[in-house]
């Protein structure tokens, strides 16, 4: 007698749900020990129940199974991640070397190659860009060309201010060597007079000490001569 197969969905009698959740449980729960034991695989089952009872089957133990899932669960989150970053870099990768081959196909037609493969339009296109920044190199140019006029003008400035201030000082150095020297003058005039009147005043051989000496003996003394006159009288 051939069995008849069961659809899969919803028991609606409760007596019914609770038999066939009672068998298949069972059955369920045989199965992942058999497993754990002929493939010696890591397993754990955990089931609740529609009234929320809880039943499981753990191969080592329940808490070490989870912390392990929880653990590949982070590992394959990571390396989700790493590879959808990893996506994005060669994305990002791409899209800069199309747009480097861009800027060297440009700047070879800057530089006046590879122009065979331009149209008309192109060319004018072309001829415009570099009018244009023709314009704003020579617009540069100038303006370097001010920037340093204008710093050579300070410098300039700079080195007459400096020579003008060289000069007074010059003028007054002037002035303090000038007074010096006469100051100098006159004390040299001074020396030659005192050394002329100090020549007139060295005495000859006959005005040595011993000869004036000899001559205040000789001469007549005032009080000596008042003295004889009274003695006379």
């Amino acid at each position: 007698m051939v069995k008849g197969k069961i659809a899969i969905r919803k028991i609606n009698c409760s007596k019914s749900r609770q038999v066939t959740f009672f068998k298949r449980r069972t059955g369920l729960l045989k199965k992942a020990k058999e497993l754990s034991i002929l493939c010696d695989a890591e397993i754990g089952v955990i089931i609740f129940s529609c009234t929320g009872k809880l039943y499981e089957y753990a191969s080592t133990s329940m808490s070490s199974v989870i912390e392990r899932y929880n653990s590949m669960k982070q590992d394959k989150e990571q390396q989700s991640n790493t590879s959808t970053e990893i996506q994005f870099l060669k994305k990002e990768t791409e899209s800069m070397m199309q747009q480097l081959r861009c800027l060297q196909e440009c700047n070879r037609r800057l530089m006046g190659e590879e122009l065979s493969k331009l149209s008309l339009e192109d060319l004018k296109n072309l001829e415009n860009v570099l009018e244009m920044g023709l314009k704003n190199v020579r617009s540069r140019k100038d303006q370097s060309f001010m920037e340093e006029m204008r710093e050579l003008k300070r410098k300039l400035d700079h080195v007459e201010q400096d020579n003008v201030e060289l000069r007074k000082k010059s003028k007054v150095v002037g002035r303090d060597d000038g007074e010096s020297e006469g100051e100098f003058s006159a004390e040299t005039s001074s020396r030659k007079e005192m050394s002329k009147m100090s020549a007139q005043a060295i005495p000859d051989k006959d005005d040595s000490p011993e000869c004036l000496l000899l001559q205040l003996t000789l001469q007549p003394k005032p009080y000596l001569l008042d003295a004889q006159k009274t003695a006379s009288g």
